[in-house]
């Protein structure tokens, strides 16, 4: 087969590049495999180039390049095409439009993957009919907003498929009722460590991830202190950075401090690699709120440690089986998760016995196994040939005419916001 996805940015780093690269790697040593970045920010990919993987990009951001997009006069016009509500919608524009429709209407290709909601509009509204049309959804549906559900609900019903990383994701899409669209769950891949597994003896915690509130590190923190006051030779290392919208680390750095832990608990930064990290540590902690799935929870499990974890609604039940190869705990229960942690940390053969369950249990998710799932589903759409859908007329135009008013709404609102803020 003959495989395209469409990606936001190639050049960048991010759980969704990562497990889109793997993917295509492993696809490109049976089938001919590309891979169509929106945006080109850097030289070359921060995470190197997929072996056998073709890479190009759409619309150039580099300064010193000749063919910087930056002063088209098509770059600083609104989008129309990529919808509102998807988040990165300020970084379209009309020339982003117009360079995804002249891509999709000529790519020869026998399926086109887009990998977030506002790219599989894009392919909803501006693919040709002939390749099969799949839609991934990286995070999930109910955490979406109003107005970017709305289009989901109505773009993606001219798609062949639509794929979910959880099967309660899934769930949420089939009640969408999409007619003649599949709708399966294929978890992200994680390649095997490049390292030996972790040694059980090793009385570390590693937790990794952005330090936001929705991971609640402040939880983490406080039930570490609770295990570390009896077991003062435990370190709990934390390893990433914050984000655009938030950044935690001098809170939580403040925290630690308050706790007498500086010399147990570690705000380790971002690392190019986590799995030499991982592997220094015997248990490892997840306590989000919410995930789409859990990349940090299966990489732990690869290499060898056992997970204690929010029982979160999506992903960590999926991948965790609670009392075998990890803990599943509430969310945001400080005491849960400070058991969870004691009962590994005073057993060492617990350790061991969690983490060679892991092992054999996230062997699951080996790009191989993964990749194999995705070529079933697509190779059985291609037999069965795309889909040649099209909205009625008279839905569309009432699809758009109540996305104005919706737009509308969102924008007074958004104006509301700004003036409580700036007379606060």
């Amino acid at each position: 087969m003959r495989i395209s996805f469409l990606l936001h940015n190639g050049y960048h780093y991010g759980g969704t590049i990562r497990t889109t690269f793997t993917l295509a790697e492993e696809l490109a040593e049976r089938h001919e495999v590309e891979i169509v970045s929106v945006f080109r920010h850097r030289d070359r990919p921060w995470l190197g180039l997929p072996a056998g993987v073709t890479l190009r990009h759409l619309v150039d951001l580099r300064k010193d390049s000749p063919g910087y997009d930056g002063d088209h006069p098509d770059f600083h016009r609104p989008a129309e095409v990529f919808p509102r509500g998807d988040g990165r919608w300020k970084q379209y524009s009309a020339l982003t439009d117009a360079r995804i429709g002249e891509y999709l209407r000529g790519v020869e290709a026998d399926v086109l993957v887009a990998t977030r909601p506002g790219l599989n509009v894009h392919l909803a509204r501006q693919a040709r009919r002939g390749p099969v049309l799949v839609g991934q959804e990286h995070l999930i549906l109910t955490g979406h907003s109003y107005r970017l559900r709305r289009d989901i609900g109505h773009e993606y019903a001219l798609l062949d498929a639509v794929t979910t990383v959880t099967e309660a994701d899934a769930r949420a899409y089939r009640k969408l009722r999409l007619p003649g669209v599949r709708v399966e769950a294929v978890p992200n891949s994680v390649p095997a460590p490049a390292v030996g597994p972790a040694d059980p003896a090793a009385r570390t915690v590693v937790a990794a991830g952005r330090l936001t509130h929705v991971k609640r590190y402040d939880v983490l923190i406080d039930a570490f202190a609770s295990v570390a006051a009896d077991h003062p030779d435990w370190k709990l290392r934390i390893y990433g950075s914050g984000d655009a919208v938030q950044d935690l680390k001098a809170p939580l750095a403040r925290q630690i401090k308050a706790l007498g832990l500086d010399e147990q608990v570690f705000l380790m930064g971002t690392v190019g690699s986590m799995e030499p990290e991982w592997v220094k540590g015997s248990i490892a902690a997840v306590t989000s709120q919410r995930e789409s799935f859990g990349m940090t929870i299966v990489e732990a499990m690869r290499c060898g440690l056992p997970v204690v974890s929010t029982d979160c609604p999506h992903g960590p039940r999926e991948i965790i089986e609670d009392g075998v190869d990890g803990r599943l705990v509430p969310v945001d229960d400080v005491a849960a998760v400070a058991a969870a942690l004691r009962a590994y940390v005073e057993s060492e053969e617990l350790r061991a016995k969690a983490g060679r369950a892991a092992l054999t249990a996230s062997e699951r998710f080996d790009p191989a196994r993964v990749a194999a799932r995705h070529e079933a589903l697509w190779t059985d759409l291609v037999t069965q040939g795309a889909s040649r859908r099209t909205h009625a007329p008279g839905r569309a135009r009432a699809h758009r005419a109540v996305g104005r008013v919706v737009d509308a709404v969102y924008t007074e609102k958004a104006r509301a916001g700004r003036l409580v803020r700036r007379f606060r």
